[in-house]
């Protein structure tokens, strides 16, 4: 006797759910496993997406000239990488002569939010936010890194040489300082210095955690930065390459900035230059590690899931031994009994991983409503990826129970009570 594969479906389903909260147990491990793998690969590749995002805004020709690795502020460089000289805005110039492929070299002041032991604040008359950054620039970073203004103007390069006190300000700090809008020509306060507000940037796209230092920024001319905070040394390079010359430029701005600094031949770089790509490449590594981690983790929820799944169809092969007695006495071939027994193991493996990529989706967008900030979607190659998963547990854990109920002989399951 031949069943389709159509009704091997139906058997498989009208077993399962006869026996649901067995199966619920049983595929529980499952969920959990698939719930797990679903959702971190959903959130990092949202996280990942952002910080592309953010890149990108800071354009694909830009060479990054820092002190140390990482952080600009050295938060987070090694020990021996505190110990470097620092840079300098005169590097600016000498880099741009000395390397034919770059376009031009910008400056960038990045002042510490805490000031004489106080958290720096801007204000006006009725509203004040101390969540901001300070940042000196030379007119010339709106060349290397142009953004789109929501308002106004840039500085000029003739505002910088007077040192004046104008100001470019982030969404985040226009919408806290200026609620009922337009802040152009406007005068605030900013670490208790007067400043007039000039433009006011759009929202920036991307950043970390969903969230972009850049909307609360304040931007005012290095020079008039290099005069209020003279102690502040925390310089950052941005040199931009003529289009399609950034790896040339990059090898350029490398062997330039050794020359200025006196560094000696086979000695290693005192500074850390880097571009957009490899910065995500080494956000890549990070997320690469964490990503092992939770798979590992839910691994084993899925070889719990999994285990249980081969015992719980070992207990249907015993319970249902007359029936497949029945099925071999009437023409069943060993193959018909095997493509039954499997098709009930992935038919629960599937119904697990099902389940699993529905809660996952539940979970992404509960913490999308609670932090709105993180990009937060389901890939489609994380769902398949969690169902075919599943499918191929219940194939695998499936096979020993399948095999075991076709070499039944017919006479003795006949017999069994």
């Amino acid at each position: 006797m031949r069943i389709s594969f159509g009704e091997n479906v139906q058997i498989a389903l009208d077993s399962v759910w006869s026996h649901r909260f067995r199966a619920f147990l049983t595929i529980v491990g499952i969920v959990i496993g698939i719930t797990t793998v679903v959702t971190v690969s959903s959130l990092l590749a949202g996280l990942r997406q952002g910080i592309v995002t953010f890149f990108q805004e800071f354009g694909p020709d830009n060479i990054f000239i820092n002190r140390v690795s990482g952080d600009p502020s050295g938060s987070t460089a090694r020990p021996k990488e505190l110990k470097r000289k620092q840079l300098r805005a005169e590097y600016a110039p000498a880099i741009k002569k000395l390397s034919p492929t770059v376009l031009e070299v910008s400056v960038q002041m990045f002042v510490p939010p805490v000031q004489r032991g106080r958290a720096m604040s801007a204000k006006v008359p009725g509203f004040e936010t101390d969540n901001i950054l300070i940042t000196g620039a030379s007119a010339s970073s709106f060349v290397t890194q142009p953004r789109e203004l929501r308002a106004g103007r840039y500085f000029s390069q003739e505002e910088e040489n007077r040192a004046a006190k104008v100001a470019l300000i982030g969404s985040d700090i226009a919408d806290a300082l200026f609620p009922e809008g337009d802040p152009i020509g406007r005068s605030f306060l900013a670490d208790g210095a007067e400043f007039t507000a000039i433009g006011v940037f759009e929202k920036a796209k991307g950043g970390f955690f969903g969230q972009n230092g850049l909307d609360r920024q304040i931007m005012i001319p290095y020079a008039t930065a290099e005069l209020r905070y003279p102690q502040v040394q925390t310089i950052f390079l941005t040199a931009r390459a003529k289009p399609g010359e950034r790896d040339q430029a990059f090898e350029e701005v490398r062997q330039a900035l050794r020359r200025i600094r006196n560094v000696p031949p086979g000695e290693e770089d005192d500074f850390s230059i880097s571009t957009a790509d490899q910065i995500v490449q080494s956000f890549d590594g990070i997320t690469r590690v964490v990503g092992l981690v939770s798979f590992a983790i839910s691994g084993l929820g899925l070889l719990v899931g999994g285990i249980g799944v081969m015992n719980i169809m070992l207990v249907s092969v015993t319970e249902r031994t007359r029936e497949i007695g029945v099925r071999k006495a009437i023409g069943a071939r060993r193959l018909d009994i095997v493509v039954q027994f499997l098709m009930e193991a992935i038919t629960l493996t599937g119904m697990g991983g099902v389940l699993g990529v529905l809660v996952s989706m539940l979970v992404v967008a509960l913490v999308g409503l609670l932090a709105p900030f993180l990009q937060t979607s389901v890939p489609t190659w994380a769902v398949v990826t969690g169902f075919t998963v599943s499918v191929m547990i219940g194939l695998f854990f499936g096979v020993w129970p399948a095999v075991k109920a076709s070499r039944l002989d017919p006479v003795e399951a006949l017999r069994y009570e």
